[in-house]
């Protein structure tokens, strides 16, 4: 696969697709700009080496309509005082005033399109779409790890029209601490799976199986481990669907001799919203009227003892209802465990990128990656389509 310092770029129009999709408070103020910096490396050499910059990115789900709550406006803004230098704020790319900005645009000019959600086209997949955007530049760059795993238009269909197709660094920097997971001989690796759901994790558990030396269980989805043990789980939320799945999961592991550890407490409450009421409980004793909303104490510990002597870590969600207070201590404990060691430790996006930066473990870590959908594709063994067109283009 080949890379944007791959091919030239002098004088030509790159248009650069990025992961700006960045949360904003309610007055659309930026409240992490994390994704926007990773982004800099890619879009600085751009305009060290020459180009006329045109930069793209979705925000939200807007659903193919105009909603001014989640424009890339502030995005441009932040851009502006990153690089030091003025992005131009494309409104409507296709309009007259759109086409005179971008046709006015200069060698080392850097230019900001709308959020590309806010056209049907985009997550269709349009073909018409892609063709559209394909006028305004030369060579494209795909940045933007966090939606590769989608069959959208900017990432999937105009990769496949471009005559150029290149990724850009952040995406280089992913895929390569991904393919380093799965080919590191150091031992032990130990995978930490959290979260609410075994669903959205199913492959990613069987997929694990083949190559850690450990695995740890934490967040909702421990409570349909539980059932399959036949323990009794009060209010907690289990999928009762998947309970057959997870008792297949602890038996394959166990024939595949990883070591799988479950939590030993809970930290339970009446409701989320019920902070004051909570009680710590062995996992055994839940009451019928309470849920576990997060690991408890002896939980931290034994997963400590666990993570203690690991070469190789790589964690995927929560371990309770980390954005509540009453119920973060697990999460915050773990992530500060893991910030500790002395390992390659590999932190999937979305929630658990959240969690590290709550507990300020983020400097701490090998690696956060900036994308939870298509960091779990690929802890799944599985292709990313937008990564795949970039490989056949090459």
């Amino acid at each position: 696969m080949k890379f944007i310092n791959d091919v030239d770029i002098e004088g030509k129009r790159v248009f650069i697709r990025c992961d700006f999709n960045v949360p904003l408070d309610e007055n659309s103020n930026i409240t992490d700009d994390s994704r926007i910096k990773a982004a800099l490396p890619t879009i600085q050499y751009a305009i060290d080496n020459k180009a006329k910059v045109i930069l793209a990115s979705h925000l939200g789900r807007p659903k193919g309509k105009r909603v001014e709550r989640l424009s890339l406006k502030p995005v441009a803004k932040r851009l502006t005082t990153l690089l030091g230098k003025e992005v131009v704020f494309i409104e409507d790319f296709e309009s007259r005033e759109g086409r005179e900005k971008l046709g006015s645009l200069s060698v080392g000019d850097v230019a900001l399109l709308e959020n590309l959600r806010f056209w049907e086209g985009e997550e269709e997949d349009s073909e018409d779409f892609a063709r559209r955007l394909l006028e305004l530049f030369d060579v494209y760059v795909n940045d933007a790890f966090g939606v590769c795993h989608r069959k959208h238009a900017s990432v999937h269909k105009l990769a496949e029209l471009s005559d150029v197709a290149v990724g850009g660094f952040l995406l280089k920097k992913e895929l390569d601490y991904f393919n380093k997971i799965f080919t590191i001989n150091e031992k032990p690796f130990v995978a930490v799976v959290g979260g609410s759901k075994v669903s959205g994790k199913l492959d990613c558990l069987i997929n694990l199986l083949n190559i850690a030396d450990k695995l740890i269980i934490g967040g909702a989805q421990a409570f349909t481990f539980l059932r399959a043990l036949g323990y009794r789980t009060g209010k907690s939320l289990v999928e009762e669907e998947l309970i057959g799945e997870a008792g297949r999961i602890m038996d394959e592991a166990k024939q595949k001799g990883v070591k799988f550890y479950l939590p030993v407490d809970f930290v339970c409450s009446a409701s989320i919203e019920d902070e004051a009421g909570y009680k710590v409980v062995p996992y055994q004793e839940i009451p019928d009227d309470l849920m576990g909303l997060d690991i408890g104490p002896a939980s931290v510990e034994l997963f400590g003892e666990v993570l203690r002597d690991a070469r190789v870590v790589v964690w995927n969600g929560p371990m309770g209802v980390f954005e509540v207070k009453a119920f973060a201590n697990g999460t915050n404990r773990i992530a500060e465990i893991i910030g500790s060691l002395n390992a390659l430790t590999v932190i999937g996006g979305g929630d658990t990128a959240d969690a590290v930066s709550r507990a300020g473990q983020s400097a701490n870590m090998s690696y956060i990656s900036t994308g939870g959908g298509a960091s779990l594709r690929l802890l799944e063994g599985k292709k990313l389509p937008a990564v795949e067109v970039l490989e056949s283009k090459s």
